[in-house]
């Protein structure tokens, strides 16, 4: 069972080059995934961070940043296995989102479901007024 509690944790890339420990602002609840383009072709699982909640333990000079469109996100992945390990949020530029696959002990399919965030209609681009902001809901239903 996925304790949302969990608040600090250690994660790191596919290959381990990168590293970090992190504390998350809300522990596994802020889970959620997002359907603006990069998102939607990325498809990982984020939780939140704060800016001075995370530290890059080794390899942070494998870090690579991608950005694209308003540019104000920052999507940081490793250079050597191509892993997005987390961003700073074009929503919220004090925070970052951390791939939850990345996390020590802790799978996208340990999630029965995950909040997915309207990205195309984001609020910076000045969504609908009164709009909730959530597209849907990704569940995961495993096989007996």
């Amino acid at each position: 069972m996925l304790d949302e509690n969990i608040d600090a944790l250690d994660g790191a890339c596919h290959c381990g080059t990168v590293r970090f420990h992190v504390r998350l602002a809300n522990g596994l609840r802020s889970a959620r995934r997002c359907t603006c383009s990069y998102c939607r072709m990325r498809g990982a699982i984020a939780v939140t961070a704060n800016l001075d909640d995370i530290r890059i333990v080794s390899g942070e000079e494998a870090l690579t940043l991608y950005q694209f469109n308003t540019k104000t996100a920052k999507h940081y992945f490793c250079s050597v296995c191509g892993i997005y390990t987390h961003h700073q949020r074009r929503s919220n530029p004090q925070q970052y989102g951390v791939n939850v696959a990345c996390l020590e002990g802790i799978s996208p399919f340990d999630f029965p479901s995950v909040i997915v965030n309207d990205g195309v209609s984001h609020p910076s681009d000045g969504a609908v007024a009164g709009k909730s902001g959530r597209a849907g809901v990704l569940k995961f239903i495993p096989e007996q």
